[in-house]
């Protein structure tokens, strides 16, 4: 199966998504490469608040960077380039939000969201995003509460982690 790329979206979707964050998005030509990116090729860059993305960037890459800055405290985002650093608590937090930010995302969902990142690689204890979402994540929430970065319902508060 092929993961969900920014090509297959509306960009104001995802710009206004991002926007509740303080996140900008610049969307470069396929043929350039992104700046800020860690890993190369397609995937995602961040420098300071505005990530970079081609129209080949699968969105569980977009996604992974924003969540990265919304997790990372403020000394960490004030100097942000590229390299989102983060401990293990932190990168859980990370895929726990791009799952649920995912469902503001039309054509996306968190469905569609953990199997493109099992697609893609990432690698959980239980073996696959569903599982790992669903059955062992009860410290990487009380990590998201904790860090005010839900609501009363366990949801997205558009709010990024002070300290």
């Amino acid at each position: 199966m092929t993961v969900k790329i920014v090509g297959d979206f509306n960009l104001k979707d995802l710009g206004s998504l991002l926007h509740k964050y303080q996140l900008s998005i610049i969307n470069i030509s396929k043929q350039d490469k992104i700046p800020g990116s860690y890993w190369g090729d397609s995937e995602a860059g961040i420098i300071e608040n505005t990530l970079y993305v081609r129209p080949d960037t699968p969105i569980h890459s977009l996604l992974h960077e924003a969540c990265h800055y919304i997790c990372m405290d403020n000394s960490r985002r004030m100097k942000l380039d590229t390299d989102a650093e983060g401990d293990y608590e932190e990168e859980n937090a990370v895929c726990y939000l791009q799952i649920l930010l995912a469902d503001q995302l039309p054509q996306m969902g968190s469905e569609r969201m953990m199997i493109d990142m099992d697609s893609w690689g990432y690698t959980f204890r239980l073996g696959s995003a569903k599982a790992w979402f669903e059955h062992d994540t009860e410290d990487t929430l009380h990590w998201l509460k904790q860090n005010q970065l839900l609501d009363q319902n366990d949801l997205p508060n558009y709010r990024v982690r002070e300290n």
